[in-house]
């Protein structure tokens, strides 16, 4: 299995184009199950929780543990002769672990399901256990996934573990369209739940996940990895693994002692609602826009930096610290020219985003999502910033110093939670969301400090300069069009339905495309290099094809 040379920015576009084609299907499940479920309120927290379950345990369980530690020692393995079989016997292991781990959480769903999701109504809770058991198996499918990704990444493979995605919720949007189509009740209440819609809900969203899987495996031939299976651990360096593995699942389960504290503090905030009439953010809604703001986060950040980690792992192994610190470096600079003005724009725009995406909810529904992505949207940047350290520290097995950042990271988004939950209710889901980009950026900056201790300078003072030509014009360009808009056409995103969804996403591309337009421009002028390097490779391949 020798790895296929390929650029950064290449394999970056393949995960890229992957990534967005993933998004914009996700974008359609999204918007489909709000329908389904509705943006608030006990049934949509009951599937939330629940379907969110198998993923928080799997990461609790596994997750950045497996993303930390196998793509390292991957690289490390195909130096020597027993590569192959070191291989086989981590997917071996993980069958035996995810498989005995699914089984066992399955049969205590109905005890766990009251650690995340805790209000008064016990038909509520009732519906949330029968998603969960449905629902729980995916951690399986989610850790094998994963793993097997992983093996295709080490090879410079990124194609197959990107696209899967996209599959996975193409299955996930043709469940929730046979829910609406077999006309059954939209947003129902918890009681009024048949055996049917629980089992096209929720048997589709596992479905979806057990495609994800099996589409891995073509790629997979491809590259000539045949699995066999064997057993065995001693002596083959899992020792080391293990070494490394611990601090990364210390960190992720410290991660989801915050999120117990996130979730029952809006599902609480979602009760008194519901017990006042009035309309509050709820998980649901701090999910949604979640959602929103992921989205140029997982299309550029992680794109770039996952193509840039085998290359890291490689640099990290040799004991380069300049190839590091020009990783680095790459890192931080390259989702700038994309991420900045996307910021801007989702602050500018917020309004009529949520109006667009969620087009099947009521204006007062949307409306609350734009509440908590004012507050949230600040998380892009700093996520990514994040994002890059932790991989440089994956990178070089110093995952107990993630461990120790992911400490602070959680403390600061458990402690304005909680602050959160003192506050009228309407407010708690904004300060959530804006206690978590806190939170990113508080990590963020102490990953800074723990990296140059190691490598020296990070060159940060030319990269905030970048960044702050970047968003001047950013800024500027934002609230214009969005003032322009607003001017222009009154009443845009006050229509409900399919109309909603076709305006805005009109008035959106345009503004999205001229915004990028004129800021990449502006930015230009202002001498940052990096819009030069994303722009140029496009324009001698637009005049290449004139010539032909």
């Amino acid at each position: 299995m020798s790895a296929p040379t390929q650029s950064v920015g290449r394999s970056g576009a393949v995960m890229a184009a992957g990534t967005l084609v993933s998004r914009v299907a996700g974008l359609a499940r999204t918007s489909l199950l709000a329908s389904v479920i509705g943006l608030s309120g006990l049934t949509a927290d009951a599937f939330t929780a629940a379907n969110t379950l198998p993923n928080q345990f799997y990461l609790l369980l596994a997750g950045g543990a497996v993303q930390a530690v196998l793509v390292p020692q991957i690289v490390r393995a195909r130096r020597r002769p027993d590569g192959e079989d070191f291989v086989n016997r981590v997917v071996t292991v993980s069958i035996a672990f995810f498989g005995i781990a699914t089984v066992l959480l399955t049969a205590l769903a109905p005890l766990i399901v009251r650690i995340f999701y805790s209000p008064e109504d016990t038909q509520a809770v009732r519906l949330a256990v029968v998603f969960a058991v449905i629902c729980m198996p995916q951690l399986f499918f989610y850790g094998m996934y994963t793993v097997l990704g992983q093996v295709l990444a080490a090879d410079g493979r990124f194609a197959a573990f990107t696209w899967a995605p996209a599959l996975a919720n193409l299955v996930a949007v043709a469940g929730l369209l046979w829910f609406r189509a077999a006309s059954l009740p939209l947003a129902a209440a918890p009681r009024d739940w048949s055996a049917e819609m629980v089992g096209i809900l929720a048997g589709t969203a596992t479905l979806s996940i057990v495609i994800q899987l099996a589409a891995l495996l073509p790629a997979l031939r491809r590259m000539g990895f045949t699995y066999r299976w064997l057993w065995g651990v001693r002596g083959q360096g899992f020792g080391e693994m293990a070494s490394v593995a611990k601090w990364t699942v210390g960190s992720i389960a410290v991660q989801q002692l915050g999120f117990v504290v996130t979730s029952r503090v809006l599902t609480r905030a979602g009760a008194l609602g519901a017990g006042s009439g009035e309309g509050v953010g709820t998980l649901t809604t701090l999910t949604n826009a979640q959602f929103i703001v992921y989205l140029p986060h997982g299309l550029v950040t992680v794109s770039l930096i996952t193509a840039l980690y085998t290359r890291l792992s490689e640099a990290a192994a040799d004991g380069d610290h300049a190839a590091v610190l020009r990783y680095h470096d790459q890192g931080m600079r390259m989702p700038s020219v994309i991420l900045v003005p996307g910021v801007a724009f989702l602050v500018a725009f917020a309004p009529l985003v949520a109006s667009t995406l969620f087009f099947t909810n009521t204006v007062e529904q949307t409306a609350q999502v734009a509440l908590v992505l004012y507050g949230i949207v600040w998380l892009v940047i700093p996520m990514g910033w994040g994002f890059l350290n932790d991989r440089v520290l994956y990178a070089q097995t110093q995952t107990y110093l993630t461990f120790r950042i992911q400490c602070v990271v959680t403390s600061t988004a458990a402690l304005v939670a909680l602050l959160a939950a003192t506050l009228d209710p309407r407010a708690t889901a904004f300060t959530v969301g804006l206690g978590q980009a806190l939170a990113y950026l508080v990590g963020s900056s102490i990953g800074f400090v723990v990296l140059r201790r190691q490598h020296g300078p990070l060159g940060l003072r030319s990269i905030a300069s970048t960044y702050l030509r970047l968003a001047l014009p950013a800024a500027v360009v934002a609230v214009v069009l969005a003032f322009a808009v607003r001017l222009l056409l009154p009443g845009l995103g006050a229509d409900r339905g399919l109309s909603a969804l076709l305006q805005g996403a009109v008035v959106l591309g345009v503004a999205g495309v001229v915004q990028l337009a004129v800021t990449w421009s502006g930015a230009h002028l202002l001498g940052v290099r990096e819009v030069g390097d994303l722009v140029g490779p496009v324009g001698r391949r637009v005049r290449a094809l004139r010539g032909r």
